[in-house]
């Protein structure tokens, strides 16, 4: 089956669109990538999704013409991948603007725009969307999702292997080995914090909006990460907690990284992004540590994907801490960095079609295992 992938993540740059085909067994299926592109959002869109994001109050008129602008471009990157209208159906994960993780008694929730069935129109293709909510009201995080179709598309080798995503919240996979004591052993994964949301935050203000992110960790190169600072803020409680667990913008976002400038008041503006630059790793390298506390864990590789592993500083910084793991670019293992989630969400789709479960109570904390998605027709 073909199935096109939409994926608009944390940092809120774009859509990344994959035309996928998917056969055979639904756990292992075999799959080919017949195109993929990205198309990003203007300026100003980005600009009104970060600040929805920091929690800008909209007229409902607003909320509407922002769900249409983002319909719009997904529209527009599924006609740019599928010229041909190849594509069965159409997986959509739509764009984050607020995600709150359940605490305590209380209930989480999770909100994707997008105007599904406009694109659905517009495409002329069924569309799944909406993968979040049905894991949310079953208690689950709601988040990540990817990690079992990262066991699906890669399959198991003959060790632990770990996928980071360094997206706006950096998120792992943990894929078991294919035999040994820990064969049976189901995939794990949860959210670790921030990623590139508190280092695009700051190059915004430094630059005073001419750069939204630092170009392959450039600027952050210059400086001298304070180590001091950032054991400090391994502390947190946030990366105490034990998975599963979520987060997103509204715990690292501005008002978070105002907090943690006013603690790095003696550091250079090149030290601040530096220091910025080595948290996101040092979160990492910390929770691999913690796994291996907690289960006896060690992954024999890292693979890193998403916007962030092209960041040469971050990726220096996790080879460096990530003691005796080969870190390497997920491209390397045959799945193209900038189509691992739109190609995730084109499999939910197509598992959804298939009637099969989405979702893993071992990563969300969900009561149990479920289809994922709301299907929309073209009328």
């Amino acid at each position: 089956m073909r199935v096109l992938g939409l994926m608009s993540g944390t940092s809120a740059d774009g859509v990344d669109a994959v035309l996928a085909s998917f056969s055979g067994p639904l756990g292992r299926p075999r799959w080919t990538i017949l195109n993929q592109i990205s198309i990003a959002y203007s300026s100003r869109l980005r600009q009104a999704l970060v600040d929805v994001g920091q929690g800008m109050k909209l007229s409902s008129l607003e909320w509407l013409e922002l769900s249409e602008s983002i319909t719009e471009v997904h529209v527009a990157a599924a006609k740019e991948c599928d010229p041909h209208s190849l594509a069965e159906l159409i997986g959509c994960h739509g764009q984050t603007v607020s995600h709150r993780p359940p605490m305590n008694s209380s209930r989480g929730a999770s909100w994707q725009i997008v105007q599904a069935p406009l694109l659905a129109q517009m495409v002329e293709c069924p569309v799944v969307y909406d993968f979040r909510s049905l894991d949310l009201a079953l208690g689950g995080q709601g988040a990540p999702l990817v990690p079992k179709a990262d066991e699906a598309l890669l399959g198991r080798v003959n060790s632990w292997r770990a996928i980071l995503n360094l997206g706006g919240i950096s998120n792992l996979t943990l894929i078991p080995p294919s035999f040994g004591p820990d064969r049976y052993a189901n995939v794990l994964g949860w959210d670790c914090g921030p990623a590139n949301s508190l280092l695009d935050l700051a190059v915004h203000k430094i630059t005073k909006g001419k750069s939204s992110f630092d170009l392959d960790g450039s600027m952050a190169s210059k400086g001298q990460a304070d180590e001091t600072v950032i054991q400090r803020w391994l502390q947190e409680s946030f990366f105490q907690k034990q998975p599963p667990k979520s987060t997103g913008r509204e715990e690292f976002g501005i008002i978070d990284l105002e907090r943690r400038y006013k603690e790095m008041s003696h550091l250079s503006i090149v030290d601040s992004l530096a220091t910025i630059s080595a948290f996101s790793a040092a979160v990492i390298a910390q929770e691999l540590d913690n796994l291996y506390v907690k289960k006896l864990v060690r992954p024999s590789s890292l693979l890193i994907a998403g916007g962030g592993s092209r960041n040469c500083t971050i990726f220096a910084e996790l080879r460096r801490r990530c003691r005796g793991i080969h870190v390497m670019p997920i491209d390397q293992c045959g799945l193209p960095s900038k189509a691992r989630e739109s190609m995730a969400f084109a499999l939910l789709a197509w598992w959804h079609f298939m009637n099969h479960p989405g979702n893993s109570p071992d990563i969300t904390g969900a009561i149990r295992s479920t289809v994922l998605g709301v299907k929309v027709i073209p009328g």
